[in-house]
Formats: C-alpha cells, sequence, structure tokens
C-alpha cells in the first residue's frame, strides 16, 4: 500500500470535509472582499467630494461582507463535527458529504458578493446625484443578497442533516 492510498483509506473523510470547509470559507471570503473592494473605491471617490455621506456608503460598502460571514459559520459548523473541534473523524462517505454540503454557500457566497458589489457601487452613485434615494440603491443590492442566504441556508440544512 502506499502513502496516498493509506491517506485516503485512513484520513480520506477529514480531508474531503475540511476541503469543504475550507472552499465555503475561501471562496465566499474572496467573493466579499472582492465585492467590498469593489463598492469601497466607488465610495472612496465620493468621499473625497462629500465626506458627510460617510455614514450612508459604510452601510452599501458593508453589505457584501455578509457572504464571507455564512462561509464562516458553515466552516465552523463542519470543524465542530469532524474531528478538528471536537467531533470525530468521519469515514470517506461523510466527508464527502461534508464536501458537498459546503458548496451551495462556497459557490453563492463567491459570485453574490462579487455581484452585489457592483450594485452597491450602483447604490453609492445614487447617494451621490440623489441622496433621499439611498435606500433604492440598498434595496437592490439586498436583493442580491438573497440568493447568497438561499446557498447559506442550503448548506446550512445539508450540515445538520449529515
Amino acid at each position: 500500500m502506499n502513502f496516498l492510498q493509506w491517506l485516503i483509506e485512513n484520513n480520506g473523510g477529514l480531508i474531503m470535509a475540511l476541503l469543504g470547509a475550507f472552499l465555503a470559507v475561501g471562496l465566499s471570503g474572496i467573493g466579499s472582499a472582492r465585492g467590498i473592494g469593489i463598492v469601497g473605491e466607488a465610495a472612496a471617490g465620493l468621499m473625497t467630494e462629500e465626506p458627510e455621506k460617510f455614514g450612508k456608503t459604510f452601510i452599501l460598502v458593508a453589505l457584501p461582507g455578509t457572504q464571507g460571514l455564512y462561509g464562516f459559520v458553515i466552516t465552523l459548523m463542519i470543524l465542530l463535527n469532524v474531528g478538528v473541534l471536537g467531533g470525530s473523524i468521519p469515514d470517506l462517505s461523510t466527508g464527502f458529504a461534508y464536501f458537498i454540503a459546503a458548496m451551495p454557500i462556497a459557490l453563492t457566497g463567491w459570485r453574490s458578493a462579487i455581484f452585489q458589489g457592483k450594485v452597491a457601487a450602483a447604490g453609492v452613485q445614487i447617494l451621490a446625484k440623489k441622496p433621499n434615494d439611498v435606500m433604492k440603491g440598498v434595496i437592490y443590492a439586498v436583493l442580491v443578497e438573497t440568493y447568497a442566504l438561499l446557498g447559506f441556508v442550503a448548506s446550512l440544512f445539508m450540515v445538520l442533516n449529515i
């Protein structure tokens, strides 16, 4: 038996579960960072002209960050269940189930945060031209959040049922 076979037979479940956890927090975190960066650039541009609008831009800038939090919660739940933070080491099929359970938030968190950042950046433009209509931009950005939330809930239910 070579090392790779031994590794998969003895730790394959843990490896798969940890890979899922890594992707849940990693991809959703990358998406959040990118989304916040997109809207943050737009907000910083507005701040040079109208610094008093910081509070309103902060809401728009913070919105894409939630996807990273959703991924972090799913990662913690997986880690608590698989022996890293107190649970038992899973067999290969259970580890694969955790991997699959992490995918909804990993993928929806990653992509929706980037798109939410773009929509929120457009909301900064609303704030710049029509400050009284800024909540319309927030509402548009929150609509994108819906899909991240669906991914989070799907991952949550999947993890809870393993």
